[in-house]
């Protein structure tokens, strides 16, 4: 099975300054076959490619969002896939499967050619788990030293975070809202298990249908 490495190098520089230069990747001879690598709690996690089943339910998120694009003239939502996300506030550096964002916003980054996005930009992230990298998704438990994706989009105020979690003991979807960004927290706002349609509430609005979604195999 594939297994996302948590490992420690010694760097010319901080993980963190070289991800965001970069440099992290090709120092650490990855393979340029869909290979992630990020920097979560300040440690390095290095993780395969998302299987197809997994892009799959991204794509059922973003079809959500497109539909509700072509039926309301006034819907302002726009996604991006597996954008660099820079959390320079905490000197982590993430790839979230999709970013949701004001469509000015977009047009903007897309206008400068940002190289990465920044949390001010960003109102919804979406982490889709692998069994490789679930618990850098995931609210860290006791046993974690350091933190994860759920506390540092907290910790950057990011308003809100979808977690679609594929354990086959879990198969639910959470959003999580209003940020902690001294506690890195979230409260938890609804769930919904696998086969329920998710209705993401304002300032979306816009409807998920979750009717294929499976769990990763055991």
């Amino acid at each position: 099975m594939s297994v996302a490495a948590v490992a420690h190098f010694t760097l010319p520089d901080s993980p963190y300054a070289m991800w965001v230069r970069d440099e992290l990747a090709g120092y650490l001879h990855l393979p340029k076959d869909g290979t992630r690598v990020e920097v979560v709690g300040g440690e390095i996690v290095v993780s395969p490619g998302p299987s197809v089943d997994h892009n799959g339910m991204v794509r059922d998120i973003e079809r959500g969002l497109f539909a509700a694009e072509l039926t309301d003239p006034d819907f302002v939502w726009r996604s991006v896939q597996t954008t660099d996300l820079n959390m320079f506030e905490i000197g982590d550096g993430y790839i979230p499967d999709l970013i949701v964002m004001d469509a000015e916003v977009l047009a903007e980054a897309r206008e400068t050619k940002a190289k990465h996005l920044l949390p001010y930009q960003v109102e919804l992230v979406v982490e889709v788990t692998s069994r490789s990298n679930a618990a850098s998704d995931r609210q860290p438990d006791r046993k974690r030293k350091v933190g994860t994706k759920w506390s540092g989009y907290a910790h950057a105020g990011i308003p809100y975070y979808l977690l679609v979690d594929r354990d086959p003991k879990a198969c639910v979807t959470a959003l999580y809202g209003n940020p902690d960004t001294r506690a890195g927290t979230y409260v938890e706002l609804r769930t919904w298990d696998f086969g329920e349609s998710i209705s993401l509430p304002q300032p979306f609005g816009f409807e998920i249908s979750t009717e294929h979604w499976d769990h990763w195999d055991d």
